[in-house]
């Protein structure tokens, strides 16, 4: 299943400098794949699109930003909706 995660942390806690972006999640856990990873670095904002089946192994991942991030965690599909 895909994902849309959205991560937002404050600025004292921007990662700018010291690891960037990717500090705040955990490319070590091999159940999640990474499609993509976007910045609205001004706001602050990370936005990722990952694939992942275990919601756990999602959870997992987001941990390191999880003292200093707000996360949106949102199903995506790139298939159209059917028509009923």
């Amino acid at each position: 299943m895909l994902f849309h995660i959205t991560q937002v942390h404050a600025p004292e806690d921007c990662p700018y400098g010291s690891g960037g972006s990717r500090k705040f999640h955990d490319a070590t856990v091999g159940e999640v794949t990474v499609h993509g990873v976007y910045g609205a670095f001004m706001e602050h904002t990370i936005y990722m699109i990952v694939e992942a089946d275990d919601f756990a192994m999602l959870n997992k991942f987001l941990l390191p930003g999880m003292k200093v991030c707000t996360t949106e965690i949102t199903p995506v599909s790139a298939d159209p909706l059917p028509t009923y």
